[in-house]
Formats: C-alpha cells, sequence, structure tokens
C-alpha cells in the first residue's frame, strides 16, 4: 500500500508537512483556497529558519540588523545585532508562502486549488477519511463539488480551522491582527533600509505592541490586540499611525489586511489520524507574537512522525504514533512559550511597565539573551553573574516606574 495524506492549507506549516511527505514517497494532496494569498503578518523570520529551510537570497526582502524600540513616552532605544553575518528576515507572505509551495509540488506533492468545506470522520481506525472541496482549477469561484478519500489528514488551515472544528479539536482565545502596507516616498524608505521599529504603549496595543517593518518597496505598519478589544483596532492602527507620523509623512496606503492570531494551543491537536500544525494548532506565541518559523517547524515534525510511524508511507499511523509528534513538540518549545506568556502578563500589564520594559532592553547583556533565543531559537542560559544582573535590572527597571507587582 502508498500511504495518502491531505494536507489542509498550503501557508508555511501546510507546505513544509506536505515537502517532508513527498521527499518519503507519501502519496501527498495539499489544498490552498487563494494560491496568490498575502496573508497579512509582519512577515519576520528569524535567522536560523533561513538556514533549516535552504531559503534562497530572493525570498528575504530586507536583512535587518537594527531595532528601534520605542515606549509609550517616546523614548527610544537601539539595540545592534552584534555580528554581522546576523540579521532578521524581513518577507512578503505571499513570496514566501509561494515559494514553499512550489518546493513542495516539484518534490512531487498534488497542488490543489480548493476550497475545503467537510472533513468525514470514519467511525473505525481503518476506513478512509472523506474531503469534501470546491475546485476552483478552472478559475470558477464558485468551484465544482469535488471528494477525495485519503489515509490521514493534517490540518494547517489556520486560526479559522475547519479541520479543527471537523476533529472538535476546542477553541481558543485569539487575539486580531491589523496591518496597513504602506509605500514611502525614497528618502522615508532610506531610514527603513535595515531598521525595523516596535512600539508600545496603550495607544497602540493595550496588550501587545506595533510595528513598522520594512519590505521590498513599502513599509507594513500594524498593531494586534485581543479579540475583547477588537473594536478598538482601527483606533490603535490611528495611534501607531501617529506615533509614526513624520516618519511615514508622504506614504501611500497599498494594501489593508487585518487576520486573526490564536493565543494558545488548542486543547486538542491530535484526534484519530488527524493532526493540526501552525496556527490551527495555535502556535502563536505570546509576547513577540511570532508564527512564521513554528508553523514551518511544526509542520516539519508532525510530517517526520508520518513518515517515522509509517516506514516511510508502508503503512497507516495512529493516533498514538501522531501522539509522539505533540510530544516532541512540547518537549522542545513548551518551556519557550510559558516564558514568553509571563513576559507579557509582567510587562504589558500598563504604560509603566511598559516603559520598565523598554529602559530593560537597553542592556546589552538583555539583549544579547533576546536576540540569541530569537535567531537560532536555542535559550542558552546566561553565566549566573549574568543573569543575576538582568534579574537586578529588571526589578529595578520595575520599581522605577512604580510598576512592580504585589
Amino acid at each position: 500500500m502508498t500511504l495518502r495524506v491531505a494536507v489542509v492549507g498550503g501557508g508555511p506549516a501546510g507546505s513544509s508537512t506536505a515537502e517532508v511527505l513527498a521527499k518519503a514517497g507519501i502519496e501527498t494532496y495539499l489544498f490552498e483556497r487563494k494560491l496568490d494569498n498575502a496573508k497579512p503578518c509582519g512577515g519576520a523570520i528569524p535567522l536560523c529558519m533561513v538556514k533549516e529551510f535552504d531559503l534562497p537570497p530572493q525570498i528575504i526582502d530586507r536583512q535587518v540588523r537594527k531595532m528601534k524600540m520605542i515606549s509609550p513616552s517616546n523614548i527610544e532605544v537601539d539595540i545592534n545585532l552584534i555580528k554581522q553575518d546576523e540579521y532578521i528576515g524581513m518577507c512578503r507572505r505571499e513570496v514566501l508562502d509561494g515559494f514553499l509551495r512550489d518546493r513542495a509540488a516539484k518534490l512531487g506533492t498534488t497542488l490543489i486549488n480548493g476550497t475545503v468545506y467537510k472533513l468525514d470522520i470514519p467511525t473505525n481506525n481503518t476506513d478512509s477519511y472523506t474531503i469534501h472541496y470546491a475546485d476552483h482549477s478552472d478559475g470558477n469561484a464558485e468551484g465544482t463539488m469535488r471528494t477525495l478519500k485519503v489515509d490521514m489528514v493534517v490540518g494547517a488551515d489556520g486560526a479559522n480551522s475547519r479541520v479543527a472544528k471537523a476533529i472538535d479539536a476546542g477553541d481558543y482565545n485569539y487575539a486580531i491582527a491589523f496591518q496597513e502596507r504602506i509605500r514611502l516616498p525614497e528618502d522615508k524608505m532610506y531610514y527603513y533600509e535595515d531598521l525595523a521599529e516596535m512600539y508600545v504603549g496603550k495607544d497602540v496595543s493595550p496588550d501587545f505592541y506595533a510595528w513598522v517593518f520594512p519590505k521590498y518597496d513599502h513599509v507594513a505598519v500594524g498593531t494586534g490586540t485581543m479579540k475583547v478589544n477588537k473594536a478598538i483596532i482601527k483606533d490603535l492602527q490611528a495611534g501607531i499611525r501617529a506615533r509614526a507620523a513624520k516618519k511615514l509623512a508622504g506614504g501611500k496606503i497599498i494594501k489593508v489586511e487585518a487576520h486573526p492570531i490564536p493565543e494558545h494551543p488548542r486543547p486538542r491537536r491530535v484526534v484519530g489520524r488527524v493532526a493540526l500544525v501552525g496556527d490551527a494548532a495555535g502556535y502563536v506565541t505570546k509576547s513577540s507574537g511570532e508564527g512564521i518559523y513554528f508553523a514551518a517547524k511544526s509542520g516539519r515534525m508532525c510530517a517526520e512522525t508520518i513518515v517515522e510511524f509509517s516506514n516511510n508511507g508502508t503503512r497507516i499511523p495512529t493516533e498514538d504514533d501522531l501522539k509522539v509528534y505533540l510530544k516532541r513538540w512540547d518537549k522542545k518549545y513548551g518551556l519557550t512559550y510559558k516564558v514568553l506568556d509571563l513576559l507579557q502578563t509582567v510587562f504589558y500589564r500598563s504604560d509603566a511597565t511598559r516603559e520598565a520594559f523598554v529602559e530593560m532592553c537597553a542592556d546589552l547583556d538583555v539583549q544579547k539573551l533576546t536576540f540569541d533565543s530569537y535567531l537560532y531559537k536555542t535559550v542558552v542560559p546566561a553565566n549566573p553573574l549574568v543573569q543575576l544582573k538582568i534579574t537586578a535590572k529588571t526589578i529595578g527597571s520595575l520599581l522605577r516606574g512604580n510598576a512592580l507587582a504585589p
């Protein structure tokens, strides 16, 4: 037999899943509704992703080596990456997603331009899953209704995942991200040549931060907030536009985007022979709001588990087999999510704590620890003296701002 797997969603999570499966000779189907999709996203990726996923230079619009953190009172802290060969990659999602999808297709994945509407769950452990979808390959927006039977399904279809609903994966809290792409005059764009800005303050977000990230020929200007505050998202966007007004003067809005961001993993990420990856699983970090690397990585780890337990596609893995992927994921990244959740709880409570956060970012040891963790996705413990210094500085910053919790 040859294992048949359907991957629903053609973003970094789905494409990375399909790539690994196709390489192993598994019959792989990748569903994507919009093949020219430009998902609203800051588009920042860590250096380790460029190397680990073998991304070519043309995928990266900008190599950001300088960050500017801006406090509620507009105090600016400059952060420079220490090594010349280090950078944060800035990309457009339509370019990145298209490349990963095309690479999976070249390796043997069957790419289906279709919208998945329903997933029939089998009543026993051996029957097939049936996917009901509208095929848009003929250019028809309505599409032609078709079905596909497969042995396994990977849901990579985002925060509003239909696959997650089909397996009753449970709900999660989510945030709303809002972003404008703004084309700037040449002199203003030059300012953002290799610089990204992050603004904090209740005027730009009561829960997260706002950003100005440089892309190929424009900047992405956006903000995010929890769904309970979604009614004020446009006011928050006006806030970041006002804070960065001088730098954005003369700019022209070329695109407006909004999308949901999951706030924590779903209660159930594997049910039967169905697994969730990326945003569908809830793999977006708090505090930083990062999701691209974790989406691609979760897709790869899930696919590697399928390949391993299927003996390269010659048997059908069980639910217990698939849950090994979850154990490996939680062991590798569980602490990262908990730490960033804690940081958000501590530093995003008020403008006083945000001021303390920006002050703390001026410390070189804090910068090095932060960027080592972000760029390489490995938390390298600082030596005890440095760790003690960082802890003392954190408490000192909070005390000076009268922001330390009881």
